[in-house]
């Protein structure tokens, strides 16, 4: 089956879109925060919000950060536009591009609309300014160091502590997959002619090199 490049560009980003914020609306309305919710001894679903970028962490300004969020997904918007015909360009490398911007707009659309559809406190009630809903918990193992150890004996070890969302795990899949499998496509020399003809935007979705 013969798809474009554009086309499968724009399935990837609507559909993560759609399943992160149809999670996240879930957890607002059916937890409260700090609760879990128990799948298995290492998966739990766990209602938190944060302030800052993907994992929970923090950095500058919420403002600034969303703003810097809102420009670099239509950076990345742009550029799939632009490169999307080109026939050097992989399907598969398309695929990973729209995986961050997906995961990159869902958390926008938390910064930017949660506070007014869900208010909670001053602050954090206005556009630009809402929280990011996290849920994803996955506490796979933990230890505590043996007390001869310097520093850390004693000290409990928890592996991937981190709580994310759908959007967190979509950008980082999509980085972590360019950085194995397209990192030619980052650098791309200057092409000739040839190289830059269009191909139609369209590929085969079987092609294992898409």
């Amino acid at each position: 089956m013969k798809i474009s490049k554009g086309y499968l560009a724009l399935i990837i980003i609507v559909a993560v879109v759609i399943i992160d914020q149809l999670l996240k609306i879930w957890v607002k309305t059916h937890f409260y925060i700090g609760e879990s919710y128990h799948i298995t001894d290492w998966f739990q679903i766990y209602f938190i919000e944060n302030n800052g970028m993907a994992f929970g962490m923090e950095i500058g300004s919420k403002l600034i950060l969303t703003l810097f969020r809102l420009i670099l997904a239509s950076l990345l918007i742009w550029y799939i536009i632009r490169i999307k015909s080109r026939k050097y360009i992989k399907a598969g490398f398309i695929a990973c591009l729209s995986l961050v911007v997906a995961g990159a707009l869902g958390n926008i659309i938390d910064c930017m609309f949660y506070g007014i559809i869900f208010p909670a406190e001053p602050g954090f009630d206005t556009l630009f300014h809402g929280r990011v809903v996290d849920m994803l918990y996955f506490p796979l193992f933990s230890f505590v160091w043996p007390d001869w150890l310097p520093l850390i004996g004693g000290e409990e070890f928890s592996f991937f502590p981190a709580i994310f969302n759908f959007a967190d795990a979509a950008i980082s899949v999509g980085m972590i997959a360019i950085l194995l499998f397209y990192p030619r496509q980052l650098t791309a020399p200057g092409e000739s002619s040839a190289n830059v003809t269009p191909d139609n935007d369209s590929t085969d979705t079987t092609d294992s090199e898409s």
